[in-house]
């Protein structure tokens, strides 16, 4: 059966490059698909290039552009040729180009696209085109799976790799319609051995069983039902629902956390399909077990490459921040709970530009919430196993190209889950930041939104209402967790309507051109206290490198300070993304009246500059009573034990995270700033 046979219905939609047929159930939501979930997923998600970047977003945006993503290709061959099955030379590469090439170029091919269509530029368009289309002909001329060349099927790691070209495919087909990208998909997915992999969080191993994302998502397009079965039989592994009934116990292990961020949604994933709430309940509780145990104040857990606790030193590998931005989305996407809209934000907006140079044309494979020095600790061992890693480079760790073709993904996912469609045919505001977007809403009425913000940075948004017509539908707006008083107007007057239980306010009415929704957050400063942790034990043999003192039971006290989404930190001035200015001062304890909630810190803001790079002369400043004192941190005492008196007290100044490449953001304590808490307490 060919894919158009199974299409029940289009409309076409000008998004800004060419014309996008959309499927549509009849009588059914803006953006619907060919098969209806038995469990309607809250959100829909508008098509690559209905939403584009402005301001500081766009900025940002094209950075990537003139860096890293659109250039790829032509600093490594794993980005250049193995797409195609050339023999690269490159760890881990198998004489028949799969392996790690495979999976890397993957993930770069993914965020190429993505972002091609974001920008509605054609170059990038043509680059990605130029490389997908050869494995979507080759899979349509006969090849059995998206490594079209080979005649085995996907296993092990190569089916992991497999997941990576399939959700790029999937974003491919979403931007543009064409048939015969989910004729190939089709074809993969409804042959696609089972099982595929397992939900082992405790070890090393990626699963073959992240294909869900795609297969799921090419059914929703289809309504073929034996990819529902083929998926459905694969969760039915019996060693499967084992893990789903260990997650539904609370019991988890420490693995690798990329792994772990890949894995933890699958169960959510089939949720929709299936109506079974343990599904979703066990993503939860993985979710849940992540930000008790090892969730670090930039919203992303430690995983260096395991997961390791909470530490000011502890290392977030940059994959760990594609992967947790993507697995939220789809819990966010299910569930249509605000909270995962937070969660995102403060991963983006802290943990997502701290590794990548403001430029865009270097990064580095980890970030640690204290970066002091270029590598290492004053006569320490290394932070991590092997020189380079905490360095910027173009292509980052020596030796292992995950990362930078990951972190491609993170601005183009971002900007597209910014709005999406409800199903009574309304818009929804999930993400914020500066956009334009182009969707249907209403009885398919075309409507334009265009979001005036500097947003994290300042705490308005205005939003430009104009559909084509008068027509009546529903727009929906998240309230931030954060936000205690927000104030929101409709063309200048008042709306006293209250978020609902999921943080979202609806403001439905008939709109016409020009009206203006005004949304204001005001951003509180809040100061979070928490307590550095130990290494889990389950990884002694991994990281057998680390000084015995980091898996002795430890609670350190530290402090961090975060306004609205954005965690702040003090800046250490640095001469690149690898030397800091020599002789900046960093030893401080915060000296903040811990019974003052945080109004001893004060927000000082001034204009955005012309053009965004994440500076250090940051749009937004916070002073913070301090005080000096002799802080020698090593990597087996990264802080102090308990709070310290220090020297004359003093204001220092600390800037948004993401603007710094050194820093202090997991701060000593003195007595009269710490409170006591318990280790999940760091944790919103």
């Amino acid at each position: 059966m060919h894919a158009q046979d199974l299409r029940p219905g289009w409309v076409t939609l000008a998004v800004g490059v060419g014309l996008l047929e959309i499927s549509l159930w009849a009588g059914a939501a803006n953006y619907g698909r060919a098969a209806e979930p038995l469990a309607r997923p809250v959100f829909l998600p508008l098509p690559p290039g209905a939403v584009e970047p402005a301001g500081w977003l766009r900025d940002w945006a094209i950075a990537a552009r003139e860096g890293i993503t659109g250039h790829l290709d032509e600093y490594h061959p794993v980005y250049g040729e193995a797409w195609k099955g050339t023999p690269v030379k490159a760890p881990n590469a198998a004489p028949d180009g799969t392996g790690w090439p495979l999976e890397q170029c993957s993930y770069w091919l993914d965020g190429l696209v993505r972002l091609g269509y974001v920008l509605h530029d054609e170059t990038l368009i043509r680059k990605a085109k130029a490389r997908l289309d050869p494995v979507v002909d080759g899979v349509n001329r006969g090849g059995a799976s998206f490594i079209y060349w080979s005649t085995n099927p996907p296993a092990g790691f190569n089916s992991w790799a497999h997941s990576q070209m399939g959700r790029a495919l999937i974003a491919y087909y979403e931007a543009t319609g064409q048939r015969r990208i989910l004729e190939a998909l089709l074809k993969v997915y409804e042959a696609y051995p089972v099982p595929m992999g397992s939900l082992e969080l405790n070890g090393g191993n990626v699963s073959g069983l992240c294909n869900l994302d795609a297969m799921l998502e090419t059914y929703s397009f289809t309504g073929d039902r034996q990819l529902l079965e083929r998926a459905k039989s694969a969760l039915e592994q019996p060693e499967i629902q084992a893990s789903i009934d260990e997650w539904l116990h609370g019991k988890f292990s420490p693995g690798h956390a990329v792994c772990a961020y890949e894995i933890i949604r699958l169960p959510a994933l089939f949720y929709p399909w299936s109506n079974e709430p343990k599904y979703l309940q066990a993503s939860r509780n993985a979710f849940r077990w992540f930000q008790e145990q090892h969730l670090l104040p930039y919203g992303v857990t430690s995983g260096e490459e395991f997961l390791s606790g909470v530490g000011a030193f502890r290392l977030t590998e940059t994959c760990d921040v594609t992967a947790m931005l993507w697995s939220s989305a789809w819990l966010y996407r299910i569930t249509g709970e605000g909270a995962w809209g937070d969660s995102i934000e403060r991963a983006f907006f802290n943990a997502a530009p701290a590794p990548i140079a403001r430029d865009f044309q270097t990064m580095c494979y980890y970030q640690s919430p204290n970066r002091i020095e270029p590598e290492s600790l004053p006569s320490q061992q290394p932070l991590c196993p092997g020189p380079g890693c905490l360095r910027f480079t173009r292509l980052g760790y020596p030796g292992v190209l995950c990362c930078v073709g990951a972190m491609n993904r993170i601005i183009p996912n971002y900007i597209l889950q910014m709005w999406m469609g409800t199903y009574d045919q309304g818009l929804a505001a999930t993400l914020y930041g500066p956009c334009a977007v182009n969707a249907l809403a209403g009885p398919g009425i075309p409507v334009k939104l265009t979001c005036q913000t500097a947003y994290p940075f300042d705490e308005t948004i205005r939003i430009g209402v104009s559909p084509r017509q008068k027509a009546a539908f529903p727009l929906y707006f998240r309230v931030p967790g954060w936000c205690r008083q927000p104030q929101i107007t409709v063309n200048g007057a008042s709306w006293k309507g209250q978020p609902d239980q999921r943080g979202f306010v609806r403001i439905e009415r008939e709109w016409k051109a020009p009206d203006t929704v005004t949304l204001r957050f005001p951003m509180p400063v809040r100061v979070v206290h928490g307590l550095e942790t130990e290494y889990p034990m389950a990884n002694r043999k991994y990281f057998a490198f680390k000084p015995d003192a980091l898996f002795k039971e430890r609670r350190l006290p530290f402090e961090s300070i975060t306004c609205g989404p954005l965690l702040f930190a003090l800046p250490i001035p640095d001469q690149d993304p690898n030397t800091p200015e020599p002789g900046a001062p960093w030893q401080f304890a915060l000296d903040n009246n811990a019974d003052k909630d945080g109004s001893d810190i004060k927000v000082l803001r001034s204009r955005m500059p012309a053009k965004w790079n994440w500076p250090l002369d940051a749009p937004i400043v916070l002073t913070v009573p301090a005080r000096s004192f002799d802080w020698r941190p090593t990597d087996a005492q990264a802080l102090p034990n308990a709070p310290v008196q220090g020297d004359k007290s003093q204001t220092i100044k600390l800037i948004p995270y993401g603007c710094t490449k050194f820093r202090v953001s997991m701060f000593p304590v003195t007595s009269r700033a710490w409170r006591p808490v318990t280790p999940a307490s760091l944790n919103p």
